[in-house]
């Protein structure tokens, strides 16, 4: 079997301009980067049109470490529904340095549905994840030297928010101090991975230059000691950060491995944030094709929910159905199956794991939302693994396809699209049910996340937990905005529950919210459960270890 990249080098590309032209935009007014790569105005975005588009949501079950292939199947739908005769897109996240460089080696797909260029998408694109970085560091760095130059005035934070961000995995980076050479003001900091700052929140919850800025103004960067929030205005540089993002804020439009347009942009983790691709790359999707296909990060606990109870309630998004994706390892994984033994057949595991699947399925039900189950199909699987998933689904009334999109592309793909139009031309479009009304209390809007969308017995605040909300209602008091803030759950990807190697569909549990971080620039309320990180480590052998270049070609990203 080829290696992704090497699939994508054999692809013949179209010129930037052609793939444009598809779409019915003209060239002209599109910004190549290179030949494959271009920004498109957020200008151009037609509200009308977005209206009568279809918005198709991919999840996932919960995944395994190798993931579930959400963004394969992603792209391989979107290849499928062009080659039954619609008109589709694909709206993705872009990857980010940290994962593509320690365990994942890539994020543009896999085979024979990837968005291309691969190499340029996968490594430094057009830029956005170094603009993110930028922007928010010179934010740190005009923060500090505020400090220092007005600490004779008697100015000084009581406590400071505001970290420092890199697109890298690097746990040494967590906890730092600054300063220490007597040139600056000693302080203890640290760092998160640029997917996790709130900038790339905003960059992809922003729907213009003017959205952009308002809400950079308002990001909190620490409390006075007077007790009040010292946000990004008063230190006069909105501006100057929303240059840095200006170009960022423009998606990519790129194209697919048989040249079909695709849009990438933005990059929030969804077990650290919120985990979409930016609102205006999906509504310039939308404002050019009938059908647009979107991801949403992780398992469907996590990016599905906060795609419907942040991106959608925040918009006006509504999507057509959801396709829950899974794969026999995985379910087998969840069903207590030794992970070096997933890809054996085990019939009693692969059953059991279904219980994960199958919660998935209630919640996005619960939604209100039309389900279609696909089985992102491996070599090892067996018929009779399938016939058991197939089975499953029929019992719930769910729809079921197999995908193969990894190794035949759209044709791999067609049955799942056939039933995905099928079901969109049956069924007319469903209000959204969210989780919680906008106006319940913070704790109250944790804990209905917790109780109704990961099944847990009860939601329990720790003692810092306790006192960051304390203090954010008395500091905030006079800020009603902030009371009907969604609520941003950073969790395990790996489980329902806050314990990574609790696989499966555990009951019976609390989730501890250990903190709670107030994003006033994102409009988010960012609860920590147990023991999440916002600046993932290293595995024990990180991809970097096996990209090189050979002959002048890159090796080692897929």
């Amino acid at each position: 079997m080829k290696t992704d990249i090497q699939i994508a080098r054999e692809c013949e590309l179209k010129p930037i301009g052609d793939i444009a032209s598809q779409l019915g935009i003209d060239p002209e007014k599109i910004e190549p980067y290179g030949r494959y790569m271009a920004k498109v105005p957020v200008s151009m975005i037609d509200e009308e049109r977005v209206k009568q588009s279809n918005l198709i949501l991919v999840t996932a079950i919960s995944p395994t470490k190798a993931g579930i292939g959400k963004t394969t199947v992603s792209i391989g739908l979107t290849l499928g529904l062009n080659r039954i005769g619609k008109k589709a897109v694909v709206a993705l996240r872009e990857p980010s340095l940290g994962p593509c460089f320690g365990i994942k080696g890539g994020a543009a797909g896999g085979g024979y549905a990837q968005v291309l260029p691969m190499e340029k998408i996968n490594l430094h694109f057009t830029g956005d994840f170094h603009a993110v970085t930028s922007a928010h560091n010179t934010i740190s760095a005009m923060l500090d030297n505020y400090i220092y130059q007005h600490r004779k005035d008697g100015f000084s934070l009581r406590e400071i928010y505001w970290k420092r961000v890199l697109d890298v995995n690097d746990r040494a980076l967590r906890n730092i101090v600054t300063g220490l050479r007597g040139d600056g003001v000693v302080s203890e900091t640290g760092f998160d991975i640029t997917a996790a700052s709130e900038l790339m929140a905003i960059l992809c919850l922003a729907t213009s230059e003017e959205d952009l800025q308002r809400r950079i103004e308002n990001i909190v960067l620490g409390i006075t000691a007077e007790g009040k929030p010292f946000r990004v205005r008063d230190l006069g540089v909105a501006g100057a950060i929303t240059v840095l993002l200006r170009d960022a804020l423009n998606p990519n439009l790129v194209q697919t491995t048989e040249n079909t347009p695709a849009f990438i942009h933005g990059g929030p983790f969804a077990n650290i944030a919120h985990g979409c691709s930016s609102v205006v790359a999906t509504k310039m999707a939308m404002t050019y094709s009938d059908y647009v296909v979107t991801e949403a990060g992780f398992g469907a606990d996590l990016g599905a929910e906060k795609f419907f109870d942040i991106k959608c309630k925040k918009t006006g998004l509504l999507p057509r159905l959801v396709v829950i994706v899974a794969t026999t390892q995985g379910l087998k994984m969840h069903g207590g199956v030794d992970v070096s033994l997933i890809k054996e057949p085990n019939m009693q595991g692969l059953k059991e794991g279904l219980k994960n699947l199958n919660r998935h399925i209630n919640n996005m039900q619960g939604f209100g939302q039309p389900v279609i189950v696909t089985l992102n199909r491996f070599d090892t699987d067996i018929q009779e693994e399938i016939d058991i998933v197939r089975k499953n689904c029929e019992d719930l009334g769910v729809g079921f396809a197999v995908n193969e999109a990894f190794l035949k592309g759209g044709e791999g793909a067609e049955e799942l699209a056939q039933k995905v139009v099928d079901t969109i031309e049956k069924i007319r479009p469903l209000p959204i049910h969210f989780t919680y009304p906008e106006n319940d209390t913070i704790e109250g809007k944790i804990e209905k996340v917790c109780k109704r969308i990961y099944g847990a017995a009860g939601m329990e605040l720790t003692k810092t937990g306790k006192k960051r909300l304390e203090a954010i209602r008395e500091i905030f008091a006079d800020d009603k905005d902030i009371a009907r803030y969604p609520v941003c759950i950073a969790k395990t990807q790996f489980s329902f529950t806050a314990d990574s190697t609790r696989y499966g569909s555990p009951e019976g549990f609390t989730i501890r919210i250990r903190d709670i971080i107030l994003n006033c620039g994102s409009e988010m309320i960012v609860a920590i459960a147990g023991d999440m990180l916002r600046m993932p480590g290293l595995p024990k052998s990180p991809q970097a270890e096996r990209i090189t270049i050979v002959d002048g070609e890159i090796e080692g990203l897929s």
